[in-house]
């Protein structure tokens, strides 16, 4: 088979890739093994994941909420077969739309185990070489397991482990309090379960800024989220009834564990080095900013790409590298890439963290917080835990970065990513209209303090000058 453009893996990098190529003219061919397209992210990642998340929010509203606004219900329950059945069938949906939108543009579906020949062909487990003039590296990333003794057994399950559990357990440890860590844990302590998070860091969430990762340990604390930081997991045995975890000296018995140390990019076995496609085992393929790989012909995205993982940087790569290879000029701005965790309570970030703009900017850097109790369409909903955070450059006024923690910010952190894009200043952010009553106002809020001026908190009083 002779196409123009291949791309090898049908995730949120790959099927985006093959798209954009065939809206191009191109003819457009995806190479996936698995039954399904959409990748992890898709079919055992995020889109189940939230799906989860979402059926948590419904039971902390039943549970908290519904009698404050005077909706009067019986105390909730979880159906946990009809949380699975809900979770699957929104996968189904997404899976199959991938699909659809295949067919709708002309590109052609290769189903098998795509390993490279040559520079030029991709030879397909049980079926015929693709040969191409363009290629698309998009094989994703597996998840990683520490040498930890005892850490393989069955109880000890990854996070696609965790996603087929028909049963919620009574307790669950999870191993890593990083992103998918933070987020299970906060949606089987809302499921019942009891939960302990071992993270071997001082704090959660250590990439993210300073402040939304205390926030994040303090509402995980209320919750009754048992947190051992700065803690490494020793052993782990696997009893009659469950797991005893042995970590710093104690130990945990538990009924499942999940392990959420980190995701490695998938570079083994695709045939790189035979080509000439560089590549490390812990750093994924190396490519540039159009995300061209070392053969000029042949590019790389997504998780294996080693930049960031994160479906909706997938999604923009494989846009760029098949505008890339049609003969078009683009690039990957990494300026403004929104940072959701769907935790309880939700986290975004974008831009730079108030650490890193001052390591860049030194004392010309201004922040500003204001606070979700002050916000009238925060207090309705009853969802006054957090702030929003705007952070700027005192010399130009350059806006540098948001974060939030709170009531649907990992929605409304788009904002700040069209503020990042567009260079906009902090006057911008600040003196644009916001709608009222809406969780929206925040951001601007958050710009007005740290101008000093804001309307709807009290300013900080300047120091008197020294006489």
């Amino acid at each position: 088979m002779e196409c123009d453009v291949a791309v090898l893996g049908g995730g949120p990098g790959g099927y985006t890739a093959a798209i954009r190529a065939a809206q191009l003219g191109a003819k457009a061919v995806c190479i996936e093994k698995e039954p399904e397209l959409g990748g992890t992210c898709l079919r055992i990642g995020c889109i189940p994941t939230k799906a989860w998340v979402q059926t948590a929010f419904a039971l902390k509203e039943a549970e908290e909420t519904f009698g404050k606004l005077g909706v009067q219900t019986s105390a909730p329950t979880l159906d946990f077969a009809t949380a699975n059945q809900w979770k699957d069938g929104v996968v189904k949906q997404m899976t199959s739309g991938v699909a659809s939108l295949f067919k709708a543009n002309g590109v052609e579906w290769v189903k098998g185990t795509g390993r490279f020949k040559d520079a030029h062909t991709i030879a397909v487990e049980g079926g015929e070489d693709v040969t191409f003039k363009q290629a698309v590296i998009a094989t994703g990333s597996f998840p990683l397991r520490p040498p930890i003794d005892g850490l393989d057994s069955p109880r000890c399950v990854d996070s696609t482990g965790l996603l087929a559990q028909t049963e919620v357990p009574k307790h669950l440890v999870v191993l890593g309090g990083g992103i998918i860590g933070c987020e299970f844990a906060s949606i089987f302590r809302r499921f019942g379960s009891e939960v302990t998070i071992i993270e071997m860091l001082p704090g959660l969430i250590p990439q993210e800024d300073a402040d939304a990762a205390k926030e994040l340990a303090k509402q995980f604390g209320k919750r009754g989220i048992t947190l051992h930081l700065e803690t490494t997991c020793d052993r782990v045995e696997d009893t009659a009834s469950g797991l005893r975890v042995h970590f710093g000296g104690e130990s945990v018995e538990a009924d499942l564990m999940l392990v959420a140390t980190g995701r490695g990019p998938t570079v083994e076995n695709l045939g790189l080095e035979e080509i000439g496609v560089e590549f490390d085992k812990r750093k994924g393929i190396a490519a540039d900013e159009h995300r061209r790989t070392t053969q000029q012909h042949i590019y790389a995205v997504g998780d294996c790409a080693g930049y960031w993982q994160l479906a909706h940087t997938a999604f923009r790569e494989g846009e760029v590298a098949a505008e890339n290879a049609m003969g078009h000029d683009a690039i990957v701005d990494n300026r403004g890439v929104p940072r959701p965790i769907y935790t309880d309570p939700e986290i975004a970030g974008v831009g730079l963290t108030e650490a890193e703009a001052r390591e860049q900017y030194g004392d010309d850097v201004a922040v500003g917080m204001f606070p979700w109790v002050a916000n009238a369409r925060a207090v309705m909903q009853d969802a006054t835990v957090g702030w929003v955070k705007s952070i700027h450059e005192t010399r130009y006024g350059e806006f540098l970065g948001l974060i939030m923690v709170g009531p649907h910010v990992t929605d409304l952190v788009e904002a700040g990513t069209i503020a990042l894009d567009a260079e906009a200043t902090i006057e911008t952010v600040a003196d644009g209209m916001a709608a009222h009553p809406t969780l929206s106002e925040a951001i601007k809020e958050a710009g007005l303090v740290a101008l000093g001026r804001a309307i709807h908190l009290p300013n900080k009083r300047k120091a008197a000058a020294k006489a």
